[in-house]
């Protein structure tokens, strides 16, 4: 009868727009955790993806509850509905993600919650190459054991670094359903390494207080390169550690700022290993114990975007200034083998350039100073441009560099096949000051093999350098580029899903002996 005061019969739904300036209050919250296929649909419905969904346990609905920003009773707000979907998006787990009301009566309306699952279980055998180096790995991950959100793993990987195994837990949904906690732990054939993570994080941008404890810790050798070859070698030992608490005002207007304290240790160990070939000289031992501050600013601006850094998947790319900036000093009183001020900033934003033209920038500072002067300092920028046009295609060049002021031996850059040189041996520039230029005429496909990958391509060319400092490789100090194209394949029904690149780049310079061909075959994040 209350449905008849608000609506006639077969009459359309409102908009959450509308809804909100009507003054509605959220009712009813239905959770359709629907499985990885859809059996509905005829070219889904095949014994291979009906076995899929038998074996996958599907995502609790509590869990999925648990991410939303709006509950029962509360005002309907645009905003929070928006925010729940970007936060559900970043959850692997979930492949698709859709909020919308599904009744409206007396002033109050129901919401429906859909969401479709990734597959979860990774049994998988790796191999990567680039920069002429393989890597390859064997593991097993669970990204979401039983439905609940935990994380488990192991994993076997060898590089051109070490080879070890790691194990790893992780559950993001601990206490209120908010806090973080995590941990690894790697046996190596050079060392070992651990990490620890118990944080209750700034979840949206109308939180009001963020606390956690982190550490690590980690044994290495390190190497130091000249022409993508091993030069020296030694040992480097870190133990680091970080409590802290942080108070928000919340989203005022379309800013969020947030104030942070607290007490960071930092202890660093270089020693030479009688069976390598070290440096002449090592950095010295550090441990700085340090309080700081550090302040946020958020920016409210985020847009929905397709073929950005995925294929076919709907992104919340964020477009508002985000900046951070962290102040603090290492105190003898508290252990510290030196006083120094340690200080770090970071800046993002995006802008949209005529109707669909998108560019991203950031930039970032980190360094210390004591003793009258500046140490260990990066300055560093990127920009991203991208221009669709020609239906699927879109234009994208990007820029980068750094530079490094009074670093340590393990401090600097390096530039080649693994990081952005792609015709080139892995590590075969270093130095303090880098930079790289790229062009890609990219394309994303609409092909949708077996209903499980998406397919782009690309065609590039890459130019850049590395130069500068004690370090740097002094047999082709010039300026490097290359051509090359490759295919792009997203595996996007999986938990694992990142974009397989298989790239052919060509050396248009450099040394005789560096290969004419090089093949890439790599998992990134993003095309």
């Amino acid at each position: 009868m209350g449905w008849a005061t608000e609506m006639r019969a077969g009459e359309a739904l409102p908009s959450f727009a509308e809804l909100q300036d009507k003054g509605a209050v959220v009712g009813k919250i239905s959770i359709d955790n629907q499985n990885i296929f859809d059996l509905e649909d005829p070219e889904e419905n095949n014994f291979v993806f009906r076995t899929a969904n038998t074996l996958h346990i599907k995502t609790r609905p509590e869990v999925i509850a648990q991410s939303l920003l709006f509950r029962s009773g509360d005002p309907v707000s645009v905003r929070l509905i928006e925010e729940s979907e970007r936060v559900l998006r970043c959850n692997a787990s979930v492949y698709h993600v859709s909020i919308q009301p599904e009744a409206y009566h007396d002033g109050v309306v129901d919401i429906s919650v859909t969401t479709r699952d990734t597959w979860t279980l990774e049994p998988g055998i790796a191999f990567s190459r680039a920069g002429g180096s393989n890597s390859t790995g064997v593991s097993l991950e669970e990204s979401n054991l039983f439905g609940t959100g935990i994380a488990v793993g192991m994993a076997y990987t060898s590089t051109v670094d070490r080879a070890g195994t790691d194990f790893s837990f992780g559950y993001n949904h601990l206490f209120d359903g908010w806090t973080q906690i995590a941990y690894s732990i790697g046996s190596l054939d050079d060392g070992e390494r651990q990490a620890f993570k118990l944080v209750r994080p700034f979840y949206s941008l109308d939180s009001r207080w963020s606390a956690g404890v982190l550490g690590t810790k980690d044994d290495r050798i390190e190497s130091t390169y000249q022409a993508a070859q091993i030069v020296n070698q030694y040992r480097y030992r870190q133990q680091s550690a970080e409590v802290f608490g942080g108070l928000s005002s919340g989203l005022v207007g379309r800013w969020t700022q947030r104030y942070s304290v607290g007490l960071s240790y930092l202890d660093e160990k270089f020693t030479r290993d009688p069976f390598l070939v070290s440096p002449a000289t090592l950095p010295p031992d550090q441990t700085l114990v340090s309080p700081f501050v550090r302040y946020e600013l958020v920016e409210d601006d985020f847009k929905i975007m397709t073929n950005h850094k995925q294929i076919e998947l709907a992104e919340s790319v964020a477009m508002g200034l985000h900046a951070q900036a962290q102040i603090g000093r290492s105190l003898s009183e508290l252990g510290s083998s030196r006083e120094l001020w340690l200080y770090s900033a970071r800046a993002e934003k995006g802008f949209q350039i005529r109707s669909k033209d998108t560019l991203m920038t950031s930039a970032s500072l980190s360094g210390q100073y004591g003793d009258g002067r500046v140490e260990r300092q990066f300055l560093g920028g990127a920009a991203e441009y991208y221009r669709p046009h020609a239906g699927r295609a879109v234009f994208y060049s990007s820029i980068s560099g750094g530079v490094l002021r009074n670093p340590q031996v393990n401090d600097m850059l390096m530039l080649g096949g693994d990081n952005g040189l792609r015709g080139y041996p892995l590590r075969y520039q270093n130095g303090t000051q880098q930079a790289l230029f790229t062009l890609e005429e990219r394309v994303y496909t609409d092909w949708y093999p077996f209903r499980l990958f998406r397919v782009g391509g690309a065609v590039f060319f890459d130019v850049g350098r590395a130069w500068g400092g004690d370090f740097q490789n002094t047999a082709n100090p010039g300026w490097l580029s290359d051509v090359g194209f490759g295919l792009r394949i997203l595996s996007c029904r999986s938990a694992f899903g990142n974009v397989l690149h298989a790239d052919i780049a060509f050396p248009l310079n450099g040394d005789s002996d560096i290969r004419s061909v090089q093949f890439l075959l790599r998992s990134k994040a993003t095309f």
